[in-house]
Order: C-alpha cells, then structure tokens, then sequence
C-alpha cells in the first residue's frame, strides 16, 4: 500500500510500504478515505515533541470503509463506514475497568512514535485497528466530516470536565481548531457569555461564527483584563495553546473558586502563577484526548445540532500531504482543517 511517510524530522515521502498482516482475531482492517492533519502533527513534524519519532506514519483522526475482520470480530462486516478513537486502550486495566480509557494504563495513540512505543496511523490506504476502539458513521456523517470527530470529542471532553453548569460565563483562550470547536461544545452545553481570545484576527472572526460573544485580540489588549473588565472574571476558562503566558492571563480572567481546563500542552513545562491559584481557590483541570463522546457526537453531526461549516480548510490527496504539511507549520495561511485522501 501507499503511505505518507515522515523518513526524517520535517521531511515526507509518499512511498510504497508493506501491507498491514496478519489480522489480530480482534482487529479490523480499515480503507482509509479521509484523514485529518492535526496540529500535535505538525508539532511533532519539528522533533521537539519526542512523540514522533521516524520514520512513521502519522495520522489520528480519519474514517474509511472496513475492508477486512479478523476471526474474532462480531460488531462490525466488511464495506461497512466507520470512524474510530485516536487511542488505543487495553479496556482491561484498572482505568478501562473503571470507564477512563484516556488514562488506561497501556496506552497508545494511532500516528505516534516515541520512546515506549510505535503505532504507525492512518496516513495510508489501510490502517489495522481493534475492534473496540470503531464506531460506525451514520448515513448523514461524511467521511471528511468524520475526521473530525477526534479533535471535536477532544472538545466535549474538556467541556465536560469542567462539568459547565447552565448560563455560566467561559473563556477559551486559543481559538485553532480545538479551541473554536470547544466554542461550540461550551455553546452546546447552555454556557452563557462566551470569551474567545487569539492573537489572530481571522481566527477571532471564526470564532465569533462558531458562538463567541467577545471577541479579544490579545495581541492589542491584554486579555484577562479586558474579560474582567471591573467585575469578577469568568466561571470557566479553557486554555487550548500550552504555553506560559496564555495559561497566566487566563488564570487572570477567573473568578475566585473558578475551574480552568488545561486542553493545550505545547510546552512540557510551564511557569504557574501558583499564589493566585491558591489564594483566589481555582480549580485547575487536566483534560486528555476523549472518553466515550464518540457515539453523542456523531448522532448531534448526522442530525444538524453539530455544524462544521467552514472548519475544513481543504481537502488534498495524500499524496500532496508533504506540502500540506509545510504549509501548515509556515503559518502564513488562514488554514484550519487540512483533510487528505488517500488515492485507491
């Protein structure tokens, strides 16, 4: 099969790989027919991350045709549409026992390469997955638009750590992909005035599109005090960048005994403002990948409660990923989902 191929840092080749064989009893064979670019992609493409170590296929979020079951498979049948979770959990760890399968204990995830493990993705004709992990897409959902599931569970998931309660006001800070869609979810969920902070005018302007109320170019005004703004801050702020300075000025902008969901983790380490954290009671929250949104997404997507109007950017054959790439980490476009398709 074809493959999109990182050979070395920052370098792609699209190139002939062996077929994915044999099938586990537990696995599916998947067609891939479309496959998301995602920013810890791009990220990783630098080799500062340590997460994507070539050479290797990436690729997390996609959704194809399953071409083949292993012996033991009884859910799902060949030539049927699905998508699938970007983690591959064991379900039998403590964690998965207990219904946490972003913290099950053997993790790995689809696309990623580093020092405990290699799981070449889904940049590829064909990707191997096991069976718990799929979920078929209902006719409504097209493929490009099920790439997307991934990053949009990533979202619901944040939102529903905070457990958002009815009218509370939310600030998102970083308003790329995982930001503008948990927009959307916060918007969903019944939050009341809505935040949206970038140092990106076009972004903002997205962001204002997919439910934002405010709209703060943080690279002329200081977030936090404008979001304050004389009064108290925000109930729930989300942070979708994971760098130092965003991480501060958001915790700047909630209120005393606030909660703030910590979703971006560019930077292994950051500098925390730990006295305000203390002393004014916020509650700062972790939120890893997904848990179990899957199945809740695609049916509010199949019936129009969900809209991704104007989230994908372009849609490219894979074999142009390698400049898709490039593009991307230059940062000169107004790019937010690339979706490439692999060639039959």
């Amino acid at each position: 099969m074809k493959a999109l191929v990182m050979t070395k840092v920052g370098h792609f080749e699209y190139v002939e790989v062996p077929d994915p064989s044999p099938l586990a009893d537990n696995e599916v064979l998947v067609r891939v027919k479309a496959v998301g670019i995602c920013g810890s992609d791009v990220h990783g493409m630098t080799g500062k991350t340590g997460r994507r170590i070539p050479p290797v296929i990436m690729g997390h979020e996609a959704s194809g045709i399953i071409a083949a079951v292993g012996s033991g498979v009884g859910s799902f049948a060949v030539g049927e549409r699905v998508t699938f979770d970007s983690t591959v959990y064991c379900n039998a760890c403590e964690y998965c026992r207990s219904g946490r399968i972003n913290l099950c204990s053997h993790r790995r995830v689809l696309g990623v390469s580093c020092a405990e493990y290699h799981c070449d993705g889904a940049m590829a004709q064909f990707v191997v997955v096991p069976e718990h992990i799929v979920y078929r897409l209902p006719d409504a959902v097209s493929f490009e638009n099920a790439a997307l599931i991934e990053p949009i569970s990533v979202a619901f998931h944040a939102v529903r750590r905070a457990r958002l309660s009815l009218g509370e006001s939310v600030a998102v800070y970083g308003c790329g992909i995982i930001g503008l869609l948990i927009i959307k979810a916060a918007r969903l969920s019944g939050c009341g005035t809505l935040y949206a902070v970038d140092l990106n005018p076009a972004r903002l302007a997205v962001a204002g599109e997919c439910g934002g109320d405010v709209l703060v170019d943080s690279s002329k005004h200081e977030a936090s005090a404008v979001i304050r703004g004389g009064k108290e801050g925000v109930n729930v702020g989300f942070e979708a960048v994971g760098i130092t300075a965003t991480i501060k000025s958001a915790i700047d902008s909630i209120r005393k005994g606030g909660k703030l969901v910590l979703v971006g983790n560019i930077s292994p380490e950051i500098s925390l403002a730990l006295q305000s954290v203390v002393t004014r009671e916020i509650d700062l929250l972790g939120s890893c990948a997904s848990c179990g949104e899957y199945e809740a997404i695609l049916q509010m997507i199949a019936v129009g409660r969900l809209r991704l109007d104007g989230l994908i950017s372009a849609v490219a054959p894979l074999s142009e990923g390698g400049n898709w790439f490039r593009r991307l980490s230059e940062g000169k476009e107004q790019l937010l989902k690339v979706i490439l398709q692999p060639e039959a």
